[in-house]
């Protein structure tokens, strides 16, 4: 499931010192040290050129101050001089003083898939959690490569892509997973039809940590400073191995597992296991807040619930467009997010008291939409090319169908629908990678680790498993919490720590643990 990004989810079902730094290290497949080199002339190239920063163009959305501009990379990096593609990239200037400023801090939100871009509006919005790192650094977004504004990748047609209702992800026959399949196998022949190969090939975390070298030369930095969340933190984790010596600061928030055996299959089937104990957090919240959403007063109560709401749409989608998949798309930005909570609550409330608009309006798709609809489907394509091409994946349907059948009987919220988001991964028309070992290298700084005990998307395990990878890295936990995406939400004993780290170079002796950012009320 797109990590960070929780809307797409059902797919076709559903300058000199800028380079001064040691090189990239080899991380173990043939090819990697050509690509290494590779890494090295075009964060050589862009540090000459830097980036000719102007007013965003109109239609993005990016009012001044922020500016926009591009660096241009290597399509593949063992072949430097071939093929370049241009990403685009956006920033606010520091908002402290010329003696205050350390630098820019870059930032990916995850996904594969998601853009940074308006990681900058933080400070046009005066985002109070951020104000004090604002003071210190340019906030510098980016489209990683395939994504947005960044030659963009398409596997399906945007407006067939949110079509509804699709068909109910959970399988009542062997002629529904055949069914499922068919589409997983049209999906992946058409990121191959739609992309093409030279670019399908190319989409991988690796190279999209190189690109993140480049972007830094061509910032000017000697090293970058980098915060990434959800899937954010794998690459972060890559770009760390690959590139130990550029860096300075990072920050990495609800954490991938990056053992090699965990990506991405593993981590996929993990993440059904604590989907389903993050649903029932919030199930539980939903029977404590019974006076507001009258949908019962026990977790019992409002599972049965949805069942009886999942049933409805099965039989009849709701508002003709509205059927199983269409729910789990929306319900699961609960389990995701604590900011959802209310929202989800809400419309699930409105239905049972006989207003189904709500519901229609809030998981039907908008077809009048396109510009939403061509990004959605584009970062559905990303997520899959980078997950599916990043490391080899079963193929033999068989494994799936038992691996997903069992978990489904206890963690059934959301296996199936995950199952078929992935399944493209089983018949995946390019060559798959091998995962990059993630490791301490030489250079590489303290890195400060965020994470809460109850994550759905990214689960607690592999905050732990980085944390030993990375010699010398510091853990905070968030206890009792499981929203994804920490250092955004309002927390002092993280909130203070995070601005330590980043505007002084400041970490505990030892990891930490704090209390839970603050419950939302209805």
């Amino acid at each position: 499931m797109a990590l960070g990004s929780a809307g797409a989810l059902v797919t076709a079902t559903l300058i000199a010192g800028a380079v001064s730094a040691p090189a990239a290290s080899a991380a173990g497949r043939p090819g990697q040290d050509r690509e290494a080199k590779g890494a090295e002339i075009a964060a050589a190239r862009a540090a000459e050129k830097g980036i000719n920063w102007q007013d965003c163009p109109a239609d993005w959305g990016f009012a001044k101050p922020i500016q926009c501009g591009w660096v241009s990379v290597p399509l593949d990096y063992a072949h430097p001089y071939g093929k370049q593609i241009k990403l685009a990239v956006d920033r606010i200037g520091n908002t402290g003083t010329k003696a205050e400023r350390q630098g820019a801090l870059v930032y990916n939100p995850g996904g594969p898939g998601g853009s940074g871009m308006r990681f900058p509006t933080r400070v046009v919005n005066k985002n109070p959690v951020w104000a004090n790192v604002a003071k210190a650094y340019d906030f510098v977004g980016f489209d990683p490569r395939g994504v947005g504004h960044s030659a963009p990748i398409s596997c399906e047609d945007p407006q067939e892509f949110v079509k509804a209702p699709k068909a109910d992800p959970v399988p009542g026959s062997e002629a529904d997973k055949l069914a499922q399949r068919k589409l997983a196998r049209q999906y992946a022949d058409g990121c191959l039809e739609r992309t093409g190969r030279a670019m399908l090939q190319q989409m991988t975390t690796p190279n999209t940590a190189r690109d993140l070298d480049v972007i830094r030369a061509a910032l000017g930095e000697k090293k970058l400073n980098y915060l990434g969340v959800s899937y954010g933190t794998y690459l972060g984790a890559v770009y760390g191995t690959l590139f130990p010596g550029h860096l300075r600061r990072m920050i990495v928030d609800s954490v991938v597992d990056p053992a090699r055996e965990n990506i991405w299959y593993q981590a996929n089937l993990n993440q059904d296991v604590a989907f389903e104990g993050r649903w029932k957090d919030w199930e539980d919240w939903v029977a404590a807040n019974d006076a507001a959403f009258r949908l019962g007063t026990t977790r019992a109560a409002v599972q049965d619930k949805w069942l009886q709401l999942r049933a409805t749409a099965k039989k009849n989608p709701i508002g003709g467009v509205v059927g199983p998949a269409e729910l789990i798309s929306f319900f699961q930005s609960a389990p995701y997010y604590d900011s959802s909570w209310v929202p989800v609550a809400t419309v699930f409330s409105k239905y049972f008291a006989g207003d189904t608009k709500a519901l229609v309006d809030a998981a039907g798709p908008n077809l009048s939409n396109t510009a939403g609809n061509i990004s959605a489907e584009n970062g559905n394509a990303v997520y899959t090319a980078v997950e599916c091409t990043d490391a080899k994946w079963p193929t033999s349907w068989h494994k799936w169908d038992r691996d997903n059948t069992r978990l489904n009987k206890d963690y059934p919220f959301m296996t199936w629908a995950n199952a078929w988001m992935n399944l493209p991964c089983a018949t995946w028309p390019v060559k798959q990678q091998t995962p990059v070992d993630v490791r301490t290298g030489k250079g590489l700084p303290q890195v400060l680790i965020v994470q809460s005990t109850r994550d759905a998307a990214t689960p607690y395990p592999g905050a732990v498993d980085l944390h030993k990878r990375f010699r010398d890295s510091r853990l905070i936990t968030e206890k009792d919490a499981g929203s994804h995406g920490v250092t955004g939400l309002v927390n002092p004993c993280i909130n203070q720590r995070v601005d330590a780290y980043l505007i002084d170079g400041r970490l505990d002796g030892e990891d930490v643990t704090c209390g839970p950012h603050a419950t939302p009320k209805p």
